[in-house]
C-alpha cells in the first residue's frame, strides 16, 4: 500500500523539493575526507535536526497534502529516522502523526520519536508485517501513508541531497556511495543526479536492493536473514516504485559486514569528529573497506547519526 495515487517520482519534483527543504533548512556540509590515496567527499546528513537525511523526504510529503488530506494526519512505518523526519514535519506543519515502529528500535529513536509529538504504535519485530499493522491502522483513523521509502514524494525529497551535492561540488558526482534499506535515497539519487554512478550500499543478508536489481524483479528478505547491527537498514523486500527508478540506472549494490560498519563509524570518529550510526556508516564502511572504486568526484553518504551512547562507546572503545 503506497497511497492514494499513482503519481511516479521525477527529476522535476526532486527539484522542487531542493527547493522546498532550503526554504526551511541550510545544506548539510559536504566535507573532504582522504581514504588511501585519495581524496573524496562526505556528506554530511548526520547534521540534520532529526540527526538523518529523512527529514528531506518528510517535508517533502507531509507540505504536499491537501488541505482535506491534513486534518486527518499520516502514519507512517520506520525503525526510527523516517519517524523522526515525519514527526519533526508532522509538528511544524501542525499535522498529527502516528509512527509504526519495531519494539526493537533504538530507546534513542523511541523517545525521540515521541518527544516530537508523534503517538508511537509498536510491532513485533520480526514476526509481524509493519506495513499490515499501519494499513489496520489507516482503515480504523484514515489519514495518509507516508511509507519511509516506497512513496513518490519521499523519494523526491531524499532526492533533494544530490541537488544540493552538485551545488556544493560545482558538478555532478562522478560516483554517490549512498547506504540503502528500502531505496529511497537510491532512487531519489539516481533522479537527481542522472551522470552519477549510484551505488546502493547494505548490510550482508539484508541486500534486498541489490539483489532485485540482479534479479529484475523484488526479492524478499531470507526468513533466517543475518542480525545485522543497521537497525535502519533492514526492510522486508524494496518497492516496486524504487526498482523501477533503479533498474538500468544503478550500479550492482555492494554489501558490508558489520565489523566493517564499526570500522567506518571509528573512522567518522576519529576523522571526521562525526557521530554516525551503523546504518548510517554503510556507505563509507564499504568505501573504507575497497569495495568501490573512489576519485575526487566521489560522495560518501553518511546518512544517520541516531545511535545510543552504550553501544556507540562500546564500538568506539573496541578500536582502542
Amino acid at each position: 500500500m503506497i497511497g492514494h495515487t499513482n503519481r511516479k517520482p521525477t527529476r522535476e519534483g526532486v527539484i522542487q523539493a531542493a527547493a522546498k527543504v532550503a526554504a526551511i533548512l541550510p545544506p548539510t556540509p559536504l566535507l573532504p575526507v582522504t581514504i588511501g590515496d585519495t581524496q573524496c567527499w562526505v556528506k554530511a546528513e548526520v547534521l540534520q535536526p532529526v540527526g538523518a537525511f529523512k527529514i528531506r523526504g518528510a517535508w517533502h510529503r507531509l507540505s504536499a497534502l491537501s488541505d482535506d488530506e491534513k486534518p486527518r494526519g499520516v502514519v507512517a512505518v520506520s525503525s526510527g529516522n523516517h519517524a523522526q523526519g515525519v514527526a519533526w514535519a508532522a509538528r511544524r506543519l501542525g499535522i498529527a502523526a502516528t509512527i509504526v515502529m519495531p519494539h526493537d528500535a533504538p530507546q534513542v529513536k523511541l523517545e525521540a520519536t515521541r518527544a516530537l509529538g508523534a503517538e508511537v504504535v509498536l510491532y513485533e519485530r520480526p514476526g509481524e508485517d509493519r506495513d499490515e499493522v499501519a494499513a489496520r491502522l489507516i482503515e480504523a483513523r484514515g489519514g495518509t501513508l507516508v511509507h519511509a521509502f516506497g512513496d513518490p514524494w519521499v523519494i523526491e525529497g531524499q532526492g533533494s541531497a544530490g541537488i544540493e551535492i552538485t551545488a556544493q561540488l560545482g558538478r555532478q558526482p562522478s560516483r554517490i556511495l549512498a547506504c540503502c534499506g528500502g531505496g529511497g535515497l537510491t532512487a531519489g539519487l539516481a533522479l537527481a543526479c542522472p551522470e552519477s554512478a549510484i551505488v546502493p550500499v547494505e548490510p550482508e543478508g539484508w541486500d534486498m536492493v541489490g539483489q532485485a536489481l540482479a534479479a529484475g524483479e523484488i526479492v524478499p528478505a531470507s526468513p533466517d536473514a543475518p542480525k545485522t547491527i543497521c537497525d535502519a537498514l533492514q526492510p522486508i523486500a524494496t518497492k516496486p516504485i524504487n526498482l523501477a527508478v533503479l533498474l538500468g540506472r544503478s550500479e550492482p549494490g555492494v554489501t558490508v559486514t558489520d565489523d566493517e560498519v564499526r570500522a567506518a563509524q571509528r573512522f567518522a570518529f576519529a576523522k571526521l569528529r562525526l557521530v554516525v550510526e551503523p546504518g548510517g556508516a554503510a556507505a563509507l564502511a564499504a568505501a573504507l573497506a575497497g569495495k568501490v572504486p573512489l576519485d575526487e568526484h566521489t560522495v560518501i553518504m553518511l546518512t544517520g547519526g541516531n545511535t545510543d551512547a552504550a553501544s556507540y562507546a562500546a564500538t568506539l572503545a573496541a578500536g582502542d
